[in-house]
């Protein structure tokens, strides 16, 4: 079996001792260049020919939220790579509390090549990547996910057979990471990008007009709308979130519910795409059934026995590329290592 065609030789990504903070930081062609490095990886894994470029190399994953896909996608790749990692969670580090996050960077760049940070704040990862001689790589934060934007486009890609710009929508609450980070990557990227959410929920208006910038220099298409018959017309993939966010109170979800049942994702939702090739996309975990204590409770409390943001028909269909979407994470996320550390 040969390899696929843009895996055997991709230009180097120039991307030695970057950060890795926001989507905004970098140009199409250096993300894509991401993209394209993340295929060949994966490729040379799938075929057993992978060569090991961070031998040597050791990166420091600090952990303020919780985290599976983030966590075990640094770890395995850096295994992958040759390379080590150390883990610090809230129980075994003092950054914030007890010192200072500009100490902390100042003491971990001695010994590491690369911090991860995955927590609240974006400052936080912002302080970090400025007070440190290494990258700094944005695991996630309230505002951004560039690690899961790499997995998303690189999933969207491959299922993409009818080549143009990437078109596609985000329901749901659009206020946080995933809704920003999806609308200013689709911008960077020159995609067909819709965000469908009740107007409260929109991204706010820096990030909007950040968007609209991007847009302008790719050509890409924004639509922020209301309207799910609107925003979902023609699109290939329809992407979802959860409806309430870690560190949010439960009470919250009494709101939550009430303004989002008309964006939740079932089969007549993805009818509005007119596309019955469209995919359905999840960053995970997903209230899609009854098997997670958050699931049980809100059936309880609410009546949605089939799932909350999105029905279980349609995340066990045919169309659900989510756990492909999953695997990914490890592959884009070697390659920003790879790319950056190597």
């Amino acid at each position: 079996m040969d390899m696929p065609r843009c895996a055997a030789s991709v230009r180097p990504v120039t991307l030695l001792d970057r950060d890795f903070l926001q989507e905004s930081d970098f140009t199409a062609a250096e993300l894509q260049g991401l993209l394209d490095l993340a295929v060949q990886l994966k490729a040379e894994r799938n075929f057993g020919s992978e060569r090991q470029r961070l031998t040597g190399k050791h990166l420091a994953l600090i952990f303020e939220k919780t985290s599976t896909r983030t966590r075990l996608a640094f770890e395995l790749a850096m295994k992958d790579q040759g390379g080590q990692v150390s883990i610090l969670d809230p129980a075994s580090s003092q950054i914030g509390h007890k010192e200072s996050i500009a100490d902390t960077a100042r003491v971990l760049d001695r010994w590491f090549d690369g911090i991860q940070y995955r927590g609240a704040e974006h400052s936080t990862v912002v302080q970090l990547a400025e007070a440190s001689a290494v990258p700094v790589f944005n695991g996630l934060t309230d505002r951004w996910h560039p690690t899961q934007m790499l997995a998303d486009f690189m999933t969207m890609q491959e299922h993409h057979a009818s080549g143009g710009p990437l078109r596609y929508a985000y329901v749901g609450d659009a206020r946080f990471n995933v809704g920003n980070s999806l609308l200013v990557m689709g911008a960077i990227m020159g995609s067909d990008v819709r965000i469908v959410a009740p107007r409260s929920l929109w991204p706010d208006a820096e990030v909007q007009e950040l968007a609209h910038v991007r847009a302008a220099l790719s050509g890409a298409s924004i639509t922020i709308t209301d309207n799910p018959a609107e925003g979902l017309s023609g699109v290939d993939f329809v992407h979802t979130d959860v409806w309430v966010s870690m560190g949010e109170e439960k009470e919250v979800w009494v709101q939550r519910v009430d303004l989002l049942r008309p964006y939740r994702v079932d089969s007549s939702l993805m009818q509005l795409t007119n596309n019955p090739e469209a995919k359905f996309m999840h960053c995970l975990p997903a209230y899609h059934d009854q098997s997670t204590a958050v699931g049980r409770q809100i059936a309880d409390q609410f009546g949605l026995i089939d799932g909350v943001e999105v029905t279980d028909d349609v995340f066990e269909s045919p169309s659900s590329i989510v756990f492909d979407q999953a695997e990914n994470r490890m592959h884009s996320i070697k390659a920003l290592l790879v790319a950056t550390m190597a």
